[in-house]
C-alpha cells in the first residue's frame, strides 16, 4: 500500500512539474487562491462571526433544551401509561416519539456543526458576491492556466499570489498573511489557516480557474 500511494505521489509530482513548464512555455500562469480563506479575510467577516454566536447561543441552544425537555416528558409520559396498561399501540407510538428526539439529542454535535455552517454561509453569501466578482474580473485580465488552492502546490513553484489581485480589485488593502513572502507563499497560507487543498486524482491538485459559487 505505502509502495502505492508513494508511486501516486511521485506521478502526481511529475504531473505539475511538467504541467508547470508548460504553462511557462505558453504564457500562461499559474495561481494560487482559496474564496473561502479571501471571505473569512474581508472586512466585515468579524460581523459574521458575531451573528453567528449569537444564532449558536440563542437558536441551537434553545433548540436543545428543547429536545431534553421534550425527552423527558414522553419517557414520563411512557413509563405512566405503560403502568396503566395502556393500549399497545398508544405505547408503541410514544415509544417511536421518544426514540425521535433521543437520536437528535444523541447526534446534536453533528446536527447543530451542519446547522451552523449552514448559517454561516448565509450570513457570508453578500461577502462571497463581493469576492467573486472581484476573482471573476481577475480571471478575465490574466492568463491563468490552472489556479490551485494554497497547499496544492510544491514548495519552490512559480505561482502568481491571486489573493492579492483579488482584494487590489475590491479596492482593499491586502491582509498581510495573504501578502506574498518569496517563493514559498504557502507558509503564509497555512499561517492563515486554511487547509491544503485535496489533490484530484491525475491532476496533481490542479483546478480550473472557475469562480466557486457561494453556497
Amino acid at each position: 500500500m505505502k509502495k502505492v500511494l508513494f508511486v501516486m505521489l511521485a506521478f502526481a509530482g511529475m504531473f505539475f512539474s511538467a504541467y508547470n513548464a508548460g504553462a511557462q512555455a505558453a504564457g500562461a500562469k499559474v495561481g494560487v487562491f482559496d474564496i473561502d480563506v479571501a471571505v473569512s479575510n474581508m472586512p466585515g467577516y468579524r460581523t459574521v462571526d458575531s451573528l453567528l454566536g449569537i444564532y449558536q447561543q440563542d437558536s441551537l441552544r434553545g433548540e436543545y433544551d428543547f429536545a431534553v425537555r421534550e425527552y423527558n416528558r414522553l419517557d414520563s409520559t411512557y413509563k405512566a401509561d405503560s403502568a396503566a396498561k395502556k393500549a399497545t399501540t398508544v405505547l408503541n407510538y410514544q415509544k417511536d416519539q421518544r426514540s425521535q428526539i433521543a437520536t437528535t439529542i444523541i447526534y446534536w454535535q453533528q446536527i447543530s456543526q451542519q446547522k451552523s455552517e449552514q448559517r454561516r454561509q448565509e450570513l457570508a453569501a453578500p461577502l462571497y458576491e463581493r469576492v467573486l466578482g472581484a476573482y471573476s474580473k481577475v480571471l478575465q485580465t490574466n492568463n491563468y492556466l490552472v489556479v490551485l488552492k494554497p497547499g496544492a502546490y510544491e514548495m519552490g513553484s512559480k505561482v502568481e499570489n491571486v489573493f492579492e489581485k483579488v482584494f487590489r480589485e475590491l479596492k482593499l488593502p491586502v491582509p498581510d498573511q495573504l501578502k506574498s513572502q518569496g517563493p514559498d507563499q504557502q507558509a503564509g497560507a497555512q499561517q492563515q489557516g486554511a487547509a491544503p487543498a485535496t489533490p484530484r486524482s491525475g491532476t496533481g491538485g490542479a483546478t480550473r480557474p472557475t469562480p466557486k459559487k457561494p453556497s
